[in-house]
């Protein structure tokens, strides 16, 4: 103890005040943010779809509800709501379908492009249960909610928020899976096994 007081007391001449804390670690991308965004996400095992209009969005919807024979979708958000109701596909919102439904929609607060990420928060109307109870955790985002980093999204965040900051904010990096037993690679252990991103170019109405 005597020794710590002793170091504690001694002073040593900082070796790094040149140091430029606010620099970017970061290097440059050398691809549009949106092709950086889609190639990592596919690489942690998450599956990337642009559709060009609101049409090709509901399109996809429909040939992923056939290809897996989900008769309706879960959704607490208003807006892909009013989505769905204007093109006619049935949705659950309450707690006792989210137990029994395959699928979750959503949407985000930010998409990470280094790291293939969606940024979400307890803020959106969705709540926190739709993003990890269903298998397949699909998200609707834009290209306007595309940024290169973390802090870049956590920037979106406060000046969305204003102080009033969400409860919650998550990093979901592709679908949820653990290699803790036995080393052998278990998908969907605390969360979806599959996660699906439509991006539009503009935002829902």
């Amino acid at each position: 103890m005597k020794r710590i007081r002793q170091a504690n007391l001694t002073q040593v001449d900082n070796q790094y005040e040149d140091v430029d804390l606010e620099r970017d670690i970061y290097a440059p991308m050398d691809e549009d943010i949106e092709i950086a965004f889609a190639s990592e996400l596919n690489a942690n095992g998450g599956t990337f779809v642009y559709c060009a209009s609101e049409q090709e969005l509901i399109n996809n919807l429909i040939a992923l509800a056939s290809e897996r024979k989900w008769n309706s979708f879960f959704t607490r958000d208003s807006v892909i709501q009013n989505l769905l109701n204007e093109h006619k596909l049935p949705y659950s919102h309450s707690d006792q379908e989210l137990l029994q439904t395959p699928n979750g929609i959503t949407r985000c607060e930010a998409l990470v492009a280094r790291l293939g990420s969606v940024l979400i928060s307890s803020k959106h109307s969705s709540g926190r249960k739709p993003n990890f109870f269903p298998n397949s955790h699909i998200v609707i985002a834009d290209l306007s909610q595309i940024v290169a980093t973390v802090k870049d999204g956590l920037d979106i965040i406060h000046n969305k928020y204003q102080g009033n900051f969400p409860s919650m904010t998550t990093l979901i990096t592709g679908p949820s899976r653990t290699a803790d037993i036995e080393k052998t690679l278990v998908m969907g252990m605390h969360g979806p096994r599959e996660l699906i991103v439509f991006l539009l170019d503009k935002p829902l109405k």
